[in-house]
């Protein structure tokens, strides 16, 4: 199963065609990719690393690292880093408006049919179906990642207490920066850079405490304003992946201002988790429901518009880190721990899966499919959701 770097695929000829390349990639990555951060990464390091070849596992790696150390949806400014790194600076914008369209118009239209049937579709057969594709997906992009991450022991003892302290349920944030902490003492202490300080406070945000779900709004009448407003704010100070993004939403709508009851909220959490794209794209479901249309995009471009800016910081922090010894070190460490929580996410999709005969068939030809025949990740969803929708109308789950 291992895997070598494919050569880095030529650059279309001008700058137009690249900037179309980048529409058309993550468009489709945006359409496609379902099963949260961890399945939108394993997606884009099968398109973009292995077969398209846009940068190296270790650039990757790093950007990762460099999407997990800001706040917002991780996979998000992933996609914006990449676009960036392959048409500049149009090229991230193009990228983030790509990958998040598909996904926020889906919302917007379940948000529509909830509003007049007072229910979703059925649409836990086709999450269910899909399931053991995201693993799949999962466990070949941890596997490629693992051997340009796992350098030496010391990455290999730095991920087993990531993967420990992350499984306890210590912050990811605290996690991150502590194993890159360690492992740039532990090669500083056996290098020849003692000149070079320990201190990481050059390191933006990096002493931020965990998000609180404190409302920095009024408790006022649903507002265009106010829906901008809070969304904007979640975007701004929310860390880890679209999952932790339930406790604030449950905080401020459903406890403190009741826009929302509970049973609302557990739908707009389900319409992100069973749409491709970004698990936020709950944003665009909630503000519908709150003012239509234009509520709904109040809150697609609140919970997204941060993300732009940290990534845009977040090119000039990589240049940073690639330019001393010893933050090269602090990116390894954050790379290590970044592995370790893709391993976390491996574990929690198993157990979730549905012991079924439909998944284990799913499970078992996606597999065959994707190591001997080669068959895109986006076609075995694609496959698996289909057959998971038909089983649901048929009565089979």
């Amino acid at each position: 199963m291992a895997i070598t770097d494919p050569p880095t695929d030529p650059r279309p000829a001008t700058q137009r065609g690249r900037l179309l390349e980048v529409a058309a990639v993550f468009l489709q990555l945006g359409a496609t990719a379902m099963g949260g951060p961890a399945a939108h990464i394993g997606l884009m390091e099968e398109v973009l690393v292995r077969r398209r070849g846009w940068v190296t596992r270790q650039e990757f790696l790093d950007l990762i690292g460099a999407a997990n150390l800001i706040p917002g949806p991780n996979s998000t400014e992933l996609a914006l880093f990449l676009g960036h790194r392959r048409a500049g600076w149009r090229g991230l914008l193009i990228a983030g408006a790509a990958f998040i369209l598909p996904a926020a118009t889906l919302s917007g239209v379940l948000a529509w049919a909830y509003l007049r049937w007072g229910a979703l579709p059925e649409l836990r057969g086709t999450l269910n179906a899909v399931q053991p594709v995201i693993l799949l997906v999962v466990l070949q992009a941890f596997w490629g990642l693992a051997t340009s991450a796992l350098k030496s022991r010391l990455h290999w003892v730095v991920g087993v207490g990531a993967l420990t302290a992350g499984a306890l349920g210590v912050h990811e944030l605290m996690l991150l920066v502590a194993a890159g902490m360690i492992v740039m003492a532990v090669e500083r202490s056996s290098s020849s850079h003692p000149g070079v300080p320990l201190s990481l406070a050059w390191i933006p945000g990096l002493d931020a405490a965990a998000p609180s779900s404190a409302a920095a709004l009024s408790s006022s009448p649903v507002s265009l304003g106010g829906i901008f407003g809070f969304f904007l704010k979640t975007g701004s100070v929310l860390f880890g992946s679209g999952y932790v993004l339930l406790a604030f939403l449950r905080a401020d709508l459903v406890d403190r201002w009741h826009w929302l009851t509970e049973r609302q909220l557990l739908d707009a959490i389900a319409v992100g988790q069973v749409t491709p794209g970004p698990l936020f794209s709950t944003a665009t479901f909630i503000g519908y429901l709150l003012a239509g249309t234009p509520g709904a995009v109040a809150a697609t471009v609140g919970i997204f518009l941060p993300a732009f800016g940290f990534v845009a910081a977040g090119n000039w922090l990589l240049r940073l880190l690639r330019g001393s010894p010893a933050a090269r070190s602090f990116l390894d460490g954050l790379n290590t721990a970044s592995l370790a929580l893709l391993a976390l996410v491996v574990v929690r999709l198993t157990v979730q899966i549905p012991i079924h005969w439909i998944t284990g068939l799913m499970l078992s030809v996606a597999t065959l499919a994707s190591l001997r025949w080669k068959v895109p990740s986006t076609w075995l969803i694609l496959a698996a959701a289909a057959l998971g929708s038909t089983a649901s109308r048929l009565g089979w789950w």
